[in-house]
């Protein structure tokens, strides 16, 4: 009889510790973090240990996407040109406390990354637009062991799809998706807002078009502009620039620009200054082209500030829709439209502080 209890007292504890350790174990396996693989703009496929709890953002225009988030906790540092130069931004408008975070390296485009000051802030992840190359971005994963996430603004940055592909990258990697999608969603539709209300004018219905001042690693006056516009190809402007068959940034001849002679003139509020100042020296070039004589000369918010500020570039090419096509815009006020677009983005409406430093949407006289 008492061997039969000692057996049922020994098989009582053996089952209460196995209860114990299969809840230890169970427990474990509920905390520990998962490890999720992602495969970056790069092609580069990297590990990280589940949700990012705090990340930075390095290199032209990584901070902005990370920004549309509005999650402004996550980042555990900023780039030195961030504090040095927030004007124009809007995403600094919206999150003013960021430039007291700590300095992780000095930022701008021709700066490499200071692995040193990455590593003192302890970020779960680094997002780059710095690495050129998987090599680039294996190198500074490798000094400093934290996963690094290429992200990209594609060839075009305003509605290329390599923007939507780094927002769909952060909201996984910040456990956003649910906002990733929704800013996917809001950036396909603004681009098929503006085609659909002017896909269909006809190519002789329109009035050519040409936009200058336009920054390109710097300010510049009238002769900066680009071929195959993305803001022009949102609204399908006849942009005059496009008969060279170039592509992206470029300096034309003032001589060009008479021989053209284009409808409307727009200018980038970036380079406005520099046109202001030319004007001056060169009065009677400006007062040849028909635009200048026929007041259709207007300004539009700049948007390069260390890469693309999609959201105000998406505002310009409501504003440049609603001047090349006042009918199809009826129901549109710039203003307000560039607030609706800010706000959706970045939680805040910017374009009063916009309008404040650059001069906001309006038809200009030079003088």
């Amino acid at each position: 009889m008492m061997k039969k209890k000692i057996i049922t007292l020994i098989v009582a504890l053996l089952f209460c510790m196995t209860f114990l350790l299969s809840g230890c174990s169970s427990q474990t396996s509920q905390t520990a973090p998962s490890k999720i693989t992602i495969t970056d703009t790069l092609g580069r496929q990297v590990e990280i240990n589940g949700v990012a709890k705090k990340v930075v953002a390095i290199g032209p225009g990584a901070l902005r996407l990370c920004c549309y988030f509005n999650n402004p906790d996550i980042f555990a540092g900023i780039e030195q040109m961030e504090i040095d130069s927030p004007t124009g931004r809007p995403y600094l408008y919206a999150n003013p406390t960021l430039t007291t975070l700590p300095v992780i390296g000095p930022g701008g485009p021709n700066n490499a990354p200071d692995p040193e000051k990455l590593l003192a802030v302890k970020p779960d992840v680094i997002f780059t637009t710095y690495a050129a190359d998987k090599a680039a971005a294996d190198n500074l994963q490798s000094k400093t062991g934290i996963p690094v996430i290429a992200l990209s603004y594609g060839k075009t940055s305003t509605f290329d799809p390599q923007v939507n592909a780094s927002l769909m990258l952060i909201g996984k990697i910040i456990g956003m998706d649910k906002r990733a999608q929704e800013l996917v969603g809001l950036m396909d539709g603004f681009k098929a807002d503006l085609d659909t209300r002017t896909k269909d004018i006809a190519q002789d219905k329109k009035p050519s078009a040409y936009v200058g001042g336009l920054g390109m690693k710097g300010t510049h006056g009238i002769e900066s502009t680009q071929g195959n516009y993305s803001l022009f190809n949102a609204v399908h402007a006849k942009n005059v620039v496009d008969e060279t068959g170039k592509t992206g940034s470029l300096m034309i001849d003032k001589e060009q620009l008479i021989k053209w002679n284009p409808d409307i003139i727009f200018i980038d509020g970036g380079g406005y200054p520099s046109v202001l100042e030319d004007y001056k020296k060169n009065t009677q070039f400006y007062e040849t082209l028909s635009a200048v004589k026929n007041g259709q000369l207007y300004l539009t918010l700049p948007y390069n500030f260390y890469a693309t500020n999609i959201d105000t570039a998406i505002a310009d090419a409501y504003y440049i829709g609603k001047i090349l096509y006042p009918e199809q815009f009826k129901d549109v006020d710039p203003a307000k439209k560039a607030d609706e677009i800010y706000k959706l983005l970045l939680g805040k409406e910017i374009y009063t502080q916009m309008a404040k430093d650059f001069g906001g949407f309006k038809q200009v006289v030079l003088k």
